[in-house]
């Protein structure tokens, strides 16, 4: 059986220069690893705020590297460099905004400050690509709060069944409708 491909996408001029470490990226992996039972890979990148170099790499993830879903983050606030949410438009044939208000939902309970990120995900192909913003913290939040859909948008494009560890992350899967047909 092969094991399902995750991209992960450090978005930061500093921590793409090696000015600092990557915990951003780590903390996703670290978050996948205890939501996700089934086998998964990551395809890991470290890359700086450009907007042409962020999209040349969701697309490299969707259509070379085959991931069903795509996390970035970093480059979603209000500074000039921060293009990530235009990179992942201008990658996405249909965008997901529900993904987006929930992250800033959730993120306005801790800090006033999260109206001014920008996060949003959107569907390239068959694949789905999610922004979070660059704190570590930050991203567990957004993650626990969005992740209960993210199995079932994948399933309906009909990409991997990705099965979690309900003791930490239920996913929500409607009953199937196929089933009270023969009833």
């Amino acid at each position: 059986m092969l094991s399902t491909k995750i991209g992960i996408i450090t978005v930061s001029d500093r921590a793409s220069a090696g000015v600092y470490e990557d915990l951003s990226g780590k903390a996703i992996k670290a978050t996948l690893d205890e939501y996700l039972s089934s086998e998964w890979t990551e395809v890991y990148e470290i890359i700086p705020d450009e907007q042409e170099l962020i999209e040349d790499t969701m697309i490299d993830m969707v259509d070379r590297q085959g991931c069903c879903l795509v996390i970035t983050t970093g480059g979603t606030g209000p500074a000039k460099r921060d293009v990530t949410p235009e990179a992942t438009e201008a990658v996405c044939d249909r965008m997901m905004p529900g993904f987006g208000e929930l992250m800033r939902t959730e993120s306005l309970k801790v800090v006033p400050t999260a109206i001014l990120s920008r996060q949003t995900a959107g569907l390239r192909k068959s694949s789905l690509i999610v922004n979070l913003p660059g704190k570590p913290k930050s991203i567990r939040e957004c993650l626990d709060a969005v992740f209960p859909a993210i199995p079932y948008c994948i399933d309906l494009m009909e990409g991997p069944f990705l099965e979690c560890d309900e003791e930490v992350i239920k996913p929500f899967r409607p009953k199937a409708k196929s089933q009270s047909k023969d009833s």
